[in-house]
């Protein structure tokens, strides 16, 4: 087993290793993301998921792209990339794979199930979710992270936790917490005072960030400066950034002024940060990928027109967003 950061940095020396493939969009039937009914097959059966995470996969390796995000929440994200790094093994000695515990995946594979995810940062699912993730993934699980830390979970203060969490660390796995709402700057910090036998326990921390929701933005430079990896996740407002019909004004100005589509001037917007080490991509469909990758080669000329919301409306409007 070997730690994700050393292998994250020197992904972050080739451009395009600075975008990751994230599984949430394609390791169960539904999801919050815009265009579902558009970009995923009609019958979304577990083996056509599967299909379509695997050509995901591919492309994205074949591109270049080394960091790959799962997360036990995201249906069988685990499963269809166990598959495919055993079915690779080239690449598979390649990739840094991240995954997450803290949300239970409990919607039996249906699109229409009242609840999809059940969140408890608790040490015994910490436990449980741990050995399901190795069972899975076994010595590829380079990250696992604490899935959507907010300041007032039990795991930013929970010393036996924090214990299980040194020791899983002390066998070369990298730990890090993710980050969702309003108030991410706030358990960023608390995440980065965190210790566990005076060393830091988190060393990895993904948020969302982007230019509808940038508000994240100083707490996570503060967490590179204090030497952490960061990872932004939901750099396209899932969806938001790209639909369309959704895409805001000033963003679809600029793409055009610079012959880009919208999706890869949001991502290079924030893979401009220096602080920035990893962007994730949330694909569906291998176009998607193709045009999210080519934020990489990017370059901006200037900021882009602001067009960023309140933090309480961004969340309040994302939790609007049904599960397709």
């Amino acid at each position: 087993m070997s730690s994700g950061l050393p292998r994250l940095a020197e992904a972050a020396a080739t451009p395009v290793s600075r975008i990751g493939l994230g599984l949430a969009a394609v390791g169960r039937p539904g999801y919050i993301n815009l265009g579902r009914d558009r970009d995923l097959p009609a019958e979304r059966t577990v083996e056509a998921m599967r299909r379509r995470s695997h050509e995901l996969l591919d492309a994205a390796y074949a591109a270049g792209v080394r960091y790959l995000d799962a997360a036990r929440s995201y249906g069988r994200a685990e499963e269809f990339l166990a598959d495919w790094l055993r079915a690779r093994p080239d690449a598979a000695r390649e990739v840094v794979v991240g995954s997450k515990w803290g949300y239970t995946y409990v919607a039996d594979w249906r699109t229409d199930a009242e609840t999809h995810e059940v969140k408890d940062h608790s040490v015994a699912t910490y436990e449980r979710q741990r050995e399901e993730s190795r069972a899975l993934l076994g010595d590829h699980l380079d990250l696992y992270q604490i899935h959507s830390v907010t300041p007032d979970s039990p795991a930013l203060t929970d010393p036996a936790l924090h214990t299980r969490l040194a020791r899983l660390a002390a066998e070369g796995v990298t730990v890090g917490i993710s980050t969702s709402g309003p108030a991410q700057g706030d358990a960023i910090r608390a995440a980065l005072e965190v210790e566990a036998d005076g060393v830091p326990l988190f060393r990895t921390v993904q948020s969302t960030y982007n230019v509808l929701e940038p508000s994240a933005g100083p707490a996570l430079e503060e967490a590179h400066a204090a030497g952490r990896t960061v990872i932004v996740k939901e750099a396209l407002a899932n969806g938001r950034l790209a639909a369309p019909d959704r895409v805001p004004p000033a963003l679809r100005r600029a793409a055009e002024a610079l012959g880009a589509t919208p999706d890869a001037l949001a991502l290079a917007a924030v893979l401009r940060r220096p602080w920035v080490t990893v962007a994730l991509s949330g694909a569906a469909t291998e176009a998607q990928l193709r045009s999210n990758l080519t934020a990489a080669a990017l370059r901006l000329p200037e900021p882009l027109e602001d067009v960023a919301e309140r933090p309480e409306a961004y969340w309040r409007r994302r939790s609007s967003l049904p599960w397709t």
